[in-house]
């Protein structure tokens, strides 16, 4: 393919160059009004001599451009549309010049006169051909063909208003003629997508290395010329828009100032009404703006006093700042506990659960060994009936209970002689001991969970785990704001924000210890009490809502620990832990009760946990056997030994029952003393039991533990109904021992029956027996 060369601005001829001036300016002789109004240098058809001579020049041309792809492609594209939309003179046209082609010898004289506009038409041609490309199909194409072989044949020129016919023969003749003939009209404008062949391409690129070398040849005057018509197309383009520009501007101006227009009649009237009218809008406008100015004075007026009073009162800033570090500091307050709450919970967990795993195993070793000693005691009473194997496999697991048991009761016995306590009954002991391995593994466990208790707010400013700290910033805002203090309810509030840390202080909190402290002493309690009497101080408020918090916080945090100990934890049977609970339970439910509704419902959830406690422990604990008399006789036989640890044991029970006076209603406290436990083991147990001083002993102690509240009215002459088995009882007995002579224990169930307001039976049981010395010892209770 032949190589595109590069273009420079070396001298040409002048003959080539007014070539294309001349080829352009008669190709296109019909051209529109608008090609000739841009160049209006080119005017008319050319001569027919002119015409051989483009003709001529236009070969020329082509042949030195036929080296160059991008120039041969633009102008086959740009004729090939010409050749479709035109009408016959520009195909005659094209035909002459294909014509000329042959006698090229006539051109020199004419081609200067056309040198003026031939740049312009060459390059407007080029422009048509670099715009759009058209292949023209094949008819059009013979038909060309025919045009031109026709112009050859006949004349040396194509006439304008040339038409010819032809035949199919002499159609065939002239394709035959042009298939022989050298065709430069193709190399021209490549029709077919085929491409050239190597032999062509090699042609070609032969005849523009010559054409160039000739080229090179030319002086320096050609290249002169050419720069000359170059600057004159320039000059007439710039004179064109010149003018164009000019008479648009004085068409504008002349519409502008057009005197055609004409204008209604003015007078001095309408003018002045006009002018009064502008006047009077002007000034409507003016009042309006002074009075927009007036407010905005005044606004400014008003927003400057009203910063100047801001500046000056420190109160609201003060309380929005205030209000503000409050917030914040509840929303830390807040943000510490509830991550914190999850650890107390879970040491709280821990301790309960090792406590109640100690008060399992007492429960579980009391109840295994009465179990055994009651099963050993019954085959010792009867028979046995079982395999030997059988017997010894229980009494060695008997035996081990049994001597396990027993070895505790000594070293108690040994601890009450060193005491000096000599009065105590086998049976009303506890009997919580632990051996050293489980008291050791208790003691660890349990230095564990405190160890772990400490670490939870060690990471904690005290302003945030300090309940006086805490009730300290509440404080402050009561004093400062009491309206928005009592407003928000801040009463409510406080028992919810301390409930975790009141937890925290009763983790290592066990109210069934007898050295345990108490919760008036807990830092906790005193502080919220120095809180209330402040605010007492403070608000003068008779109902003041702060004297509240203290019965709240008791009813949402104490009293559901302490349910848990009194299902879980609590022994009835141990008066030690008895008493510490009653102690614990008295403060909190008779002292603080300033919340009736609250507190009775607390109040009264408690006590039903500890009634159910206590009437699970009479009918899981008490256990009175019934041996014939002669088995008991002997006081240190096995049966009689385990008969009187359990009546005390029974008893014991009886006395911690008794122990809730006042706090359990008499009538719940008579049903579970008197009624289930009682009347139902104590008395059979005591009609069993031989009469003597013992049996005496017992009924003392049964009076003694009767809370003297029942018995305080003087005018009763009986006693209350549910001691009616116990009275007949002492009556029984009383016979007895009037038989004997036994006259001190005589006179000690006179004693009984008189403390108990049992006095018309005293009385009468006087009369019967001829007691009259007795008589002086009803007299004195009376």
């Amino acid at each position: 393919m032949a190589h595109r060369p590069k273009r420079t601005f070396r001298p040409r001829r002048a003959d080539s160059s007014d070539s294309d001036g001349a080829q352009e300016t008669s190709a296109e002789p019909g051209a529109t009004g608008e090609q000739a109004a841009r160049d209006p240098a080119v005017e008319g058809p050319p001569s027919g001599r002119g015409h051989a001579e483009v003709a001529e020049l236009l070969r020329r041309g082509r042949g030195r451009r036929r080296g160059r792809a991008w120039a041969s492609s633009r102008h086959a594209a740009r004729a090939a549309p010409r050749l479709d939309e035109s009408s016959d003179v520009p195909e005659s046209r094209m035909v002459d010049l294909s014509a000329d082609e042959e006698d090229g010898e006539h051109h020199s004289s004419e081609s200067k006169d056309d040198q003026s506009s031939s740049p312009n038409s060459s390059r407007t041609l080029e422009d048509e051909f670099s715009s759009v490309v058209n292949i023209p199909d094949a008819a059009v194409m013979q038909a060309t063909y025919r045009k031109c072989k026709l112009a050859r044949a006949q004349e040396d020129y194509i006439s304008l208003d040339v038409k010819h016919t032809f035949t199919n023969s002499g159609m065939k003749k002239n394709s035959e003629d042009s298939e022989s003939e050298p065709d430069d009209f193709k190399d021209i404008m490549p029709f077919t997508p085929k491409p050239q062949t190597l032999r062509q391409r090699m042609a070609e690129e032969t005849t523009t290395r010559n054409e160039e070398t000739s080229d090179d040849s030319q002086d320096e005057k050609t290249q002169d010329i050419w720069e000359q018509q170059q600057m004159r197309k320039a000059v007439k383009i710039t004179k064109g828009q010149d003018i164009d520009l000019s008479y648009s501007h004085e068409s504008q101006t002349v519409k502008k100032f057009d005197a055609s227009i004409s204008f209604p009649p003015v007078s001095l009237e309408i003018i002045k009404k006009k002018l009064n009218t502008r006047l009077t809008l002007l000034q409507d406008t003016h009042r309006s703006h002074l009075r927009e100015y007036e407010k905005y004075i005044q606004d400014i007026k008003s927003s400057k006093s009203t910063i100047q009073n801001l500046e000056n009162s420190s109160n609201q800033t003060l309380s929005f700042k205030f209000y503000k570090s409050m917030k914040i500091y509840v929303e830390n307050l807040i943000d510490c506990l509830n991550e914190k709450i999850i650890s107390i919970q879970e040491i709280e967990s821990a301790m309960h659960a090792l406590l109640l795993k100690q008060a399992m195993i007492f429960m579980k070793r009391r109840q295994d060994e009465l179990k055994h000693e009651s099963a050993y005691l019954q085959q010792l009473s009867c028979k046995p009936e079982t395999s030997i194997n059988k017997s010894l496999a229980m009494d060695e697991k008997t035996q081990w209970i049994l001597e396990e048991a027993e070895s505790r009761r000594a070293r108690r016995r040994q601890a009450r002689v060193l005491s000096g306590n000599c009065t105590h009954e086998e049976g009303t002991s506890s009997d919580d001991e632990l051996s050293s391995a489980d008291m050791i593994d208790f003691q660890k466990s349990q230095g564990d969970i405190l160890q772990d208790h400490k670490k939870i707010f060690e990471d904690v400013h005290s302003d945030f785990c300090n309940i006086q700290n805490i009730l300290l910033k509440f404080r402050q805002w009561r004093e400062k704001f009491p309206d928005s203090y009592y407003e928000a309810f801040i009463s409510l509030c406080i028992p919810k924000l301390l409930n975790p840390l009141i937890r925290f202080q009763l983790i290592d909190w066990n109210p069934l210890k007898f050295d345990s402290i108490g919760l008036k002493q807990m830092p906790w309690f005193t502080s919220i009490e120095e809180f209330i009497d402040c605010s007492m101080e403070d608000s003068k408020k008779e109902d003041s809502s702060d004297k509240k918090i203290l019965s709240t916080v008791i009813n949402k945090t104490v009293i559901p620990r302490l349910i848990g100990f009194v299902e879980f934890v609590w022994d009835p049977l141990s008066t030690t832990q008895t008493t510490s609970l009653v102690t614990q339970c008295r403060m909190i439910l008779e002292e603080h009760s300033t919340c009736e509704n609250e507190v009775n419902k607390g109040k009264q959830d408690l006590l039903k946990s500890i009634v159910s406690r206590m009437k699970k422990a009479i009918e899981d604990d008490v256990f009175i056997p019934l041996y014939p008399k002669s088995a008991v006789e002997n006081r240190t036989s096995p049966h009689s030994k385990f008969q009187e640890r359990q009546f005390w044991s029974g008893l014991k029970l009886f006395g911690n029952i008794l122990l809730w006076n006042e706090l359990l209603p008499e009538d719940t406290l008579q049903e579970l003393g008197l009624g289930k436990l009682l009347n139902r083991y104590l008395i059979i147990a005591l009609l069993n039991a031989i009469p003597g001083p013992d049996v005496v002993k017992k009924c003392s102690q049964i009076a003694a533990y009767l809370p003297e509240k029942w018995f305080q009215n003087s005018a009763m002459r009986t006693s209350i109904p549910q001691l009616e088995n116990f009275i007949q009882f002492l009556l029984q007995s009383a016979r007895k021992l009037s038989r004997n002579e036994i006259r001190d224990e005589l006179k000690e169930i006179i004693l009984i029956l008189v403390k108990i307001k049992a006095l018309n039976q005293a009385e009468s049981f006087i009369e019967e027996c001829h007691l009259d010395h007795l008589r002086s010892v009803i007299k004195e209770f009376e």
